[in-house]
């Protein structure tokens, strides 16, 4: 099972996506391509003199009196801990934990992990029931690690209608955090990406209480003229040449195709205007993407690579992939309905978005009941058992699933504005029939692909002999 997320992340701020929502994304990559995963919705409770036990780390930590509603996607096997991952809650507040990062040893030398703290494990079940916006997102999980530490390095993100937030761990006890402006898209690809931090300006950045005196005790900023999280924290070495920068070029360069950078640059920004605001769409593509068009692409679809390019960078669209969430929160509809979850498992190439209303009080069968062994009546498995199908004969496939993905989600995209012009009444309980009715049909069609490459797949069998051949 997971041992922490080995993941992609893209955050855009509501000024520059098409229709004004702010957008927090992440692929969950496992460290090994199975790792069943499933879609539910907790139900808001009193809890008085409640405790929180971590599985991974034996940790107990007190909760609050009171937790809202909130989904997530937590692991299906739940004997080494939850991970929930990515949710909203019941107040439109998101938040995705975690997108896995690294320490320098310069400053583990002085806050060291530990052992018993709050990991990815526990971090969305211990502070997305609680929090009324992004920046108390920050500043519940903040004072948590503080106080009881971590044992990894890891990026977590926060959205709510108006803000997003990004905060990173540096070492056991220290973290940083920033408000990304409302503009800007920024990539996080298992890197610490947030550059000048200023501490002075509260309404924009955030940090652990005695972060800069940390810094100037133990010597640890090589620029004292600026104060950048990244430089002093992070790691700018050749594995994140090869296995991290590669993804925030890519994303980059769909986004901002002027520019021109190297797969391997170590000093490309945190944060971009896009040429032009993002859509769903856009993300969605980033996520799924492989590096398409490109030497870099391991399909080799349309450029040609040769085979050590096209093994050269871990690409964002893999066999490790598990689920990718898209935190969405809009502002041209009622609070009652701009919460959207979308919500794809299996490997994101062929995978489609299915898009969940989070005001909900359940969510569908087919995505609740993911089970640890290969059962296609899940969506889990299901998509999963397509990549083992499509990923050796691709060329043969591919137009039949890029033709499938897209019908989807125009499909999708067409629910959600049926859904937001004509539900009424308990609006939970509608929103809640409305995804079904949407998952049901994606599902359907899903089953039907996979009809379809089942089929055409008995057709490319080395051992094909026509009958009455060469009598």
């Amino acid at each position: 099972m997971k041992k922490g997320s080995d993941c992609t992340e893209i955050l855009v701020g509501k000024n520059a996506t098409i229709d004004g929502s702010t957008i927090v994304a992440r692929n969950e990559d496992g460290y090994g391509p199975i790792n069943p995963i499933k879609f539910i919705v907790h139900e808001a409770k009193d809890q008085t003199q409640a405790t929180y036990t971590s599985v991974t780390t034996g940790v107990t930590v007190p909760l609050p009196d009171h937790a809202y509603r909130y989904t997530a996607t937590p692991q299906a096997d739940q004997s080494d801990g939850q991970y929930e991952e990515a949710g909203i809650n019941e107040l439109n507040v998101g938040m995705s934990a975690t997108e896995t990062t690294a320490t320098n040893t310069r400053v583990l030398a002085y806050d060291p992990l530990v052992d018993d703290g709050i990991n990815e494990e526990a971090m969305v079940s211990l502070v997305l029931p609680y929090i009324k916006t992004a920046k108390e997102g920050v500043q519940r999980l903040g004072a948590l690690l503080e106080k009881y530490g971590t044992g990894e390095s890891n990026s977590i993100a926060f959205n709510d209608h108006d803000n997003v937030w990004i905060l990173e761990t540096a070492g056991g006890h220290h973290w940083g955090a920033m408000l990304l402006p409302d503009d800007v898209y920024a990539i996080v690809p298992n890197q610490t990406v947030v550059q000048n931090l200023d501490l002075s300006d509260s309404d924009n950045f955030l940090g652990a209480t005695d972060l800069a005196e940390f810094v100037e005790t133990y010597h640890l900023n090589p620029n004292p003229d600026t104060f950048n999280f990244r430089t002093i924290f992070g790691t700018q070495d050749e594995a994140d040449a090869y296995y991290n920068t590669p993804r925030t070029w890519y994303g980059q360069k769909l986004f901002n195709p002027e520019i021109d950078q190297q797969p391997t640059d170590q000093d490309m920004p945190m944060c971009r205007k896009p040429s032009h605001q993002l859509a769903i769409e856009d993300v969605q593509a980033f996520l799924s993407s492989h590096y398409n068009g490109t030497p870099y692409d391991p399909f080799g679809t349309y450029a040609s690579g040769s085979e050590v390019d096209q093994q050269k960078y871990r690409p964002i669209a893999m066999d490790r992939n598990q689920c990718s969430s898209i935190l969405q929160i809009r502002n041209d509809v009622p609070a009652d309905r701009a919460a959207i979850q979308w919500v794809a498992m299996g490997f994101f190439a062929y995978a489609p978005y299915m898009p969940f209303f989070t005001n909900i009080n359940d969510t569908p069968v087919d995505y609740r009941n993911t089970t640890a062994d290969v059962d296609v009546d899940n969506v889990y498995w299901l998509n999963k058992t397509l990549s083992v199908l499509i990923e050796p004969h691709w060329h043969d496939y591919a137009e039949a699933v890029n033709a499938f993905k897209a019908d989807c989600q125009a499909y999708a995209r067409g629910r959600v504005a049926i859904t937001d012009n004509n539900v009424s009444g308990d609006i939970t309980t509608a929103l809640t029939q409305a995804n079904a009715q949407t998952a049901g049909e994606i599902s359907k069609r899903t089953h039907q692909l996979f009809d379809t490459i089942v089929k055409h797949g008995l057709n490319l069998s080395k051992t094909a002999w026509e009958k009455g051949q060469n009598l």
